[in-house]
């Protein structure tokens, strides 16, 4: 059902005229459609903008190919903020294999291509082309993750900063809303836009270090991570340890003959100001002026959903949330999420299911430890893997009551988790009562959860726990499936080709999960996205946590023979996976027993050959694996 366009922020010139506008005070540019709902960056931005006073317009997926389209709103009297959309726009663009993708969640109706490749680069450009010398500032996810110098798996190659590139003033990276405001602030009064350098949570460049504002670090210059790769491994890890609004420094990097000063993180939102954020008048719907062109898909996963944190301590290694949101939690009340629950029940399509409460982890409901408030995140240590931090507070009561009164909200009649919830953590709170809440009351059938991989030294270079705490996660989790009657499935991510996965690593892997009754119907390779240590570990060949070397699963070949394992039943997949098992000695994974992967080719196994035909039958397994998940729990039998 469409709503009234008033209701969102003006996406065009009739709508200033319907307000009395003449012009706006911000522009605000996204890659993706808009849609006004707080899980879309944009719409976040825009809103806590209104709330003060300032004049902000939508000017969502223009036409890059010149400036007029960047001119339909007019000049806007302060600035123009830009942003590539939710997600990196190469990744939206392109598979982890380089392939370009064919439809686009983001864009009505699926459509791919309504955004340029290095959306931010592209648009502040054109920005400059129609407006001038207009304060730019750019921001969001992309802009966020390619601050610094950085590895770019599209053109294989070190980039430098994207604020050079973009030719934009100040960068915002993190969750922006409290940069933003001080920018937008500063700007009213007056300040050159030059002028505005000592904001935490921003970038900006300089001709001299001194510039910076705060105690300073410099790490390795754009020209030497460019040229080595342990200078770069050496920059990453740096900027990765700063990453802490506590204890973190300012960050400098030469460009050439000028600096990028890179200013401590903003401060985590309070609980009072991330429910203000929350609970700004958000439409929760794409723009009508989608709705003949198929709407916006990426709104069927969030509608009914709640955001009721951030930040994540779990510190995986291929995850770029630790470098964007950073690993300092801050939690919404339970009053502002129950407000929000409300307001969802009178939306004219609930019809009672809430899809998820969660977050980037959705169990974390505070900081890791009382420590960490104080001094800042440890550099040197994670607080769950290998081995769970001894300081660790893993206690889940409150995120249990909070679910509680949002069962008992008039028209729920479920509330779910989907966002992840992380199993180890999970397996540390002390009561366990939890655990039951959640397999009685918040599974729609399935558990996601990620175990990633199962050999230990691989986990090491992935940031998780060893597998042994997966299988007794697991255990528990049919344990209480079966004493309450449930039937659902617990389905694991898993990555292949990961920095350290090595073909023997694979093969491992798909014993495994042959032991396990279970192949995965979708395998995610390892996609380096700019930030992380793990796209550190695949650019240089180094663990910039030791600088030690580490083996990467680089060429298509290599990363097709560990997926293939992966999928070891699929008939497409016989030759790789017999490739694979050749090329580790593994042939004794050849054959008809139980805990073997493929057949023999004809002829081609003597041994096997001479078995009886009642032997084979033997050997062979009672039943086919199941594709959806792991084998569901059986309910117990009642007396």
């Amino acid at each position: 059902m469409p709503f009234d366009r008033d209701l969102f922020l003006p996406v065009s010139r009739e709508d200033m005229e319907r307000r009395g506008w003449d012009s706006c005070d911000f522009l605000l540019i996204t890659g993706d459609a808009y849609v006004d709902h707080p899980s879309f960056g944009p719409a976040i931005i825009g809103r806590i903008l209104e709330a003060e006073g300032y004049r902000t317009a939508v000017l969502a997926q223009p036409d890059w190919r010149s400036a007029r389209a960047f001119q339909s709103l007019g000049r806007p009297r302060l600035g123009v903020l830009i942003g590539a959309g939710n997600i990196d726009s190469m990744v939206a663009h392109y598979t982890a294999a380089k392939k370009r993708r064919h439809d686009d969640a983001y864009s009505p109706g699926r459509r791919a291509g309504l955004r340029p490749d290095r959306a931010t680069i592209v648009y502040s450009n054109r920005v400059r082309e129609a407006f001038g010398d207009i304060p730019i500032v750019i921001g969001g996810l992309e802009a966020s993750l390619r601050r610094f110098a950085h590895y770019d798996y599209w053109e294989d190659k070190v980039r430098r900063s994207i604020l050079f590139d973009a030719q934009a003033d100040i960068l915002t990276y993190g969750m922006g809303e409290t940069a933003t405001l001080e920018i937008a602030a500063r700007l009213a009064s007056g300040t050159p836009v030059g002028e505005i350098t000592d904001v935490r949570g921003t970038c900006v460049a300089g001709r001299r270090p001194s510039q910076c504002a705060y105690p300073r670090v410099e790490v390795p210059s754009f020209e030497e991570v460019s040229a080595s790769k342990e200078a770069y491994a050496r920059a990453n890890m740096t900027e990765y340890q700063e990453h802490d609004a506590v204890s973190g420094r300012a960050i400098v990097q030469r460009h050439g003959d000028r600096f990028l000063i890179v200013n401590p993180p903003a401060f985590p939102l309070t609980t009072q100001e991330l429910d203000r954020v929350a609970e700004l008048p958000y439409v929760r719907e794409p723009h009508p002026m989608y709705s003949e062109l198929g709407g916006v898909p990426a709104i069927e996963e969030v509608r009914f959903s709640v955001t009721h944190n951030r930040g994540c301590f779990g510190a995986c290694n291929f995850c770029s949330l630790a470098f964007h949101q950073g690993r300092t939690v801050s939690s919404r009340s339970h009053s502002s999420v129950v407000r929000e629950v409300e307001l969802l029940t009178r939306h004219p399509g609930f019809k009672g299911y809430i899809h998820d409460v969660g977050g980037p982890s959705a169990t974390f409901r505070r900081p890791s430890c009382a420590k960490q408030l104080k001094s800042g995140m440890c550099r040197n240590r994670a607080c769950l893997a290998p081995e769970p931090c001894p300081n660790l507070d893993a206690d889940h009561t409150d995120y249990m009551l909070l679910l509680r009164r949002l069962r008992a909200i008039p028209k729920v009649k479920k509330v779910f988790i989907r966002s992840g919830i992380r199993f180890d953590y999970l397996m540390k709170d002390p009561s366990g009562e939890f655990f039951t809440d959640l397999v009685q009351h918040h599974i729609s059938g399935q558990l996601k959860v990620a175990p990633e991989h199962c050999v230990a030294h691989t986990l090491d270079y992935m940031g998780k726990p060893h597998i042994q705490v997966y299988e007794t996660f697991k255990e528990k989790y049919f344990k209480l499936n079966r004493r309450y009657g449930k039937d659902q499935y617990l389905v694991p991510y898993l990555i292949s080709s990961h920095p350290g996965c090595t073909l023997e690593d694979a093969v491992r892997l798909a014993e495994w999960l042959n032991r396990q009754g279970h192949m995965p119907e979708q395998v995610q390779d390892f996609y380096p996205t700019p930030g992380t240590l793990a796209t550190c570990m695949w650019y240089t060949g180094l663990d910039p946590r030791t600088m030690q070397p580490v083996f990467v699963p680089k060429t298509p070949h290599d990363k097709a023979l560990q997926r293939a394992l992966m999928q070891w039943r699929k008939p497409q997949n016989r030759k790789l996976v017999l490739e694979a098992l050749r090329k580790t000695g593994r042939e004794d994974l050849i054959g008809y027993g139980k805990r073997c992967l493929v057949r023999p080719d004809k002829g081609a196994s003597p041994a096997d050959q001479r078995k009886k035909p009642r032997e084979l039958k033997k050997e062979r397994p009672s039943r086919p694996v199941k594709k959806a998940g792991w084998a569901k729990a059986k309910p117990k039998k009642k007396k």
